[in-house]
């Protein structure tokens, strides 16, 4: 019966008279955003110093690796993609677990002012970041945190979307579910911890894909709170690099391709949680 059906669904798109269609505009705009990848990653194996008014010579030989060992061995690129990856990390893990606590609270308990502090949450996605900047680096900066990796890490926490995004979802969590554990002895604690994070699973993958994204490519904050080179982030350290091949094609494309490559190996890994976590939050784009 299942093969009946998936049969009869193939042979419904293979009805589309559109189909190929949309399968040759799909191919078309896929290229549109490889092509610039590829044209990197050639240009990034062509020798130190190589330049050329045909741009079809850039996929031509001679190739070369040197440019990926020089830069690592005498730049700081690889502390850049270690501190981007440490940063994106820790800032994914504390910002669930501070927002999924904060969801929880507001979803499933009671108390006082409750409504009054989710109107506060929706309220904190009307204001920009760029103008929370100067307030957020005098904090920082008072508490003594300005370049360091707390100073990078400690202000991004804050994520009133997903505090938004985890309590609607645990308000669809049945009642009954949560009153038969009540009854049974569980404490708020447990009841957060073995039911309902356990059922917030595809929302808290959602939220934790999309912090660790805006964290691994913010630049604002850390070009403003972060003074020692050896504390950039690729966003930071990456137009730094550059600057100083400003008229050279080779070499900052090499540092770009090795700041990239790592991206691309894990956005083929997780692309079908990405995609998931896409659909979830219902985010176009």
């Amino acid at each position: 019966m299942a093969t009946k059906v998936k049969r009869d669904k193939a042979l419904e798109r293979n009805r589309d008279p559109l189909l190929k269609g949309k399968v040759l505009l799909g191919v078309i705009v896929s290229l549109l955003f490889l092509i610039p990848i590829i044209w990197m990653l050639f240009v990034s194996i062509k020798p130190d110093n190589f330049s050329t008014s045909n741009p079809v010579e850039w996929f031509l030989p001679p190739y070369t690796i040197t440019n990926y060992i020089d830069i690592v061995m005498d730049s700081l690129i690889l502390r850049w993609l270690f501190n981007s990856f440490f940063v994106a990390f820790i800032t994914t893990i504390l910002t669930l677990i501070i927002t999924s606590f904060a969801a929880f609270a507001i979803s499933q308990m009671k108390f006082r002012f409750k409504n009054f502090i989710f109107i506060f949450f929706l309220l904190g996605l009307m204001i920009p970041g760029e103008a929370t900047i100067i307030p957020l680096y005098e904090i920082v900066k008072s508490m003594g945190l300005i370049d360091s990796y707390t100073g990078l890490i400690l202000p991004m926490i804050a994520s009133p979307l997903g505090v938004i995004i985890l309590k609607s979802f645990f308000d669809g969590i049945p009642k009954e579910v949560i009153e038969s554990a009540t009854i049974d002895g569980c404490s708020y604690f447990r009841l957060y911890y073995k039911i309902v994070l356990p059922l917030a699973k595809p929302a808290l993958a959602a939220i934790g894909i999309f912090t660790f994204i805006g964290s691994w490519n913010n630049f604002l904050w850390p070009y403003l709170s972060i003074l020692s080179e050896t504390l950039y982030t690729l966003p930071v350290g990456l137009p730094v690099f550059n600057s100083t091949y400003s008229q050279a094609y080779v070499l900052p494309m090499t540092a770009n391709a090795i700041a990239s490559i790592p991206v691309i190996i894990a956005f083929l890994i997780f692309e079908k949680q990405i995609v998931k976590g896409i659909s979830f939050t219902g985010i176009k784009g």
